[in-house]
């Protein structure tokens, strides 16, 4: 299962990465959907019915928050006050993939800016950042408003329909997305380093040294 964990922006960062605290909680466990591997037009509709669902949970748990985060709500405080206080989405912490489908973008593009593919890697150049409201004003698929006929879905990079994070009040959804450490540093660079280590260490025959530490 995918587990969905809960935490606030505001707390010291060791507070928060220690267990006893508990200033993390587990908020929900998604159920992990069969891949299909075939592209058969069953597959392709399953693949869509798994995503659909994925998506109505998401907007389930983020339902409590639309009420808080526009009216307010009060909190007791460590002061011993009462505040009103507004809760709001702040980070998204994913992989990239899961970006992909909860933001409904293409794998090949960026959640936050309209950078071209090709320039991902370039930090040359600042782009607009991608005006989600904006996209969910796509009614036939083909444009965004009258004076947009040449702009479509495909040429944003975004896929036709709503994102979970649409509707959540004081939220902007290209804001969202923040460095997933796990996936880029922890398993990504990590992964990377070892990779070259073990040809290096392979190439002088010091490999099974290594296996012996």
């Amino acid at each position: 299962m995918w587990l969905v964990y809960l935490t606030l922006g505001n707390l010291p960062s060791t507070r928060r990465n220690s267990p006893a605290s508990r200033a993390v909680l587990l908020v929900a466990l998604l159920p992990i959907s069969p891949k299909q591997s075939k592209s058969s037009k069953a597959d392709q509709h399953q693949r869509q019915i798994n995503a659909d669902t994925l998506r109505d949970v998401y907007e389930f748990i983020l339902s409590p928050l639309q009420d808080p985060a526009r009216d307010g709500v009060p909190i007791d405080c460590a002061d011993g006050k009462v505040q009103r206080c507004f809760p709001i989405l702040a980070g998204w912490i994913v992989d990239h993939m899961e970006n992909v489908a909860l933001h409904r973008i293409k794998s090949n593009v960026s959640p936050r800016c309209k950078v071209p593919t090709g320039e991902l890697e370039s930090n040359t150049k600042v782009y607009p950042v991608r005006d989600y409201t904006r996209y969910q004003c796509f009614k036939d698929g083909n444009r965004i408003a009258e004076t947009d006929h040449d702009i479509t879905p495909a040429s944003l990079g975004i896929s036709f329909g709503q994102i979970i994070f649409y509707g959540l009040p004081r939220v902007s959804p290209s804001d969202l997305h923040k460095p997933d450490m796990l996936h880029t540093v922890y398993l990504g660079i990590f992964k990377h380093m070892m990779d070259w280590i073990q040809g290096f260490l392979k190439k002088h025959g010091q490999l099974d040294a290594l296996d012996e530490v």
